[in-house]
């Protein structure tokens, strides 16, 4: 399982809610939800509608994932409840935020607030030179919570890659769950909006090695297909997981 390297966003509890003022002079203050997805790390994160939460309907099987704190966790959300030091119930808080998120963003409401966000290319680039920058997609490898972390997906070149490191991630140490995003919603999200398809990557020549403009002939590789490089499914979800 995927190794926890702690929810430094969260770390501590939540500081005093932010208060600003209205045109009316009224105070607003700012809610658990806007003031989670404002944290350094959770740019990949939209706002889920409390309406949505609030649906218990929207909520069915995530008792038995959270466990015992499962309705506490929830008061967290809906700020019915302040957030506790305990970093168990705090990693709970943010599973939970993220289970319900990976449903809100396969709704039309959350697709569009998610499209919002890849223009502004708030998920980051592809990093291929032929994809030309292509705005890229949060994807899970894997549905079920603790396997793996969160990649973004190129509709461009069909490719998963980690997140880039300009939105808070560094490779391996990429500490937001891949179920917080699962791994439908890109492909629903590429059909709902058929517009955004993007044209195949550019056609470049393939590179020839040279020494002092000689062709180089290289040795041979090993097959793709040989048993010490084949890669399984597990492997290849541990290859994107953080382990201990």
């Amino acid at each position: 399982r995927r190794a926890r390297a702690g929810v430094a966003s969260m770390s501590g509890g939540r500081a005093a809610p932010l208060s600003s003022s209205s045109d009316n002079g009224s105070s607003v203050v700012e809610s658990w939800i806007e003031w989670f997805c404002k944290q350094e790390g959770n740019e990949f994160f939209c706002e889920v509608d409390r309406r949505y939460i609030e649906d218990n309907f929207n909520l069915y099987g995530l008792r038995e994932i959270i466990g015992s704190n499962f309705k506490q966790c929830l008061d967290i959300i809906l700020d019915r409840a302040d957030t506790p030091s305990n970093e168990v119930i705090i990693r709970q808080v943010q599973d939970l935020y993220g289970l319900i998120h990976a449903r809100f963003i396969i709704t039309k409401r959350g697709q569009d607030k998610m499209r919002r966000k890849m223009k502004e290319n708030d998920f980051g680039i592809c990093p291929r030179l032929t994809c030309e920058q292509q705005p890229v997609l949060p994807v899970g490898l894997k549905d079920d919570i603790e396997v793996s972390g969160v990649m973004v997906y190129c509709p461009r070149c069909n490719e998963v890659y980690f997140p880039a490191s300009r939105c808070g991630y560094n490779g391996a140490d990429v500490d937001l769950d891949g179920a917080y995003f699962g791994t439908t919603f890109p492909h629903l999200f590429m059909m709902q909006f058929p517009d955004l398809w993007p044209s195949p990557p550019v056609k470049v020549e393939p590179y020839v090695p040279r020494v002092f403009g000689f062709k180089v002939r290289l040795p041979p590789r090993p097959s793709l297909m040989d048993d010490d490089t084949v890669m399984s499914d597990k492997a290849v979800v541990d290859s994107a997981a953080v382990h201990k």
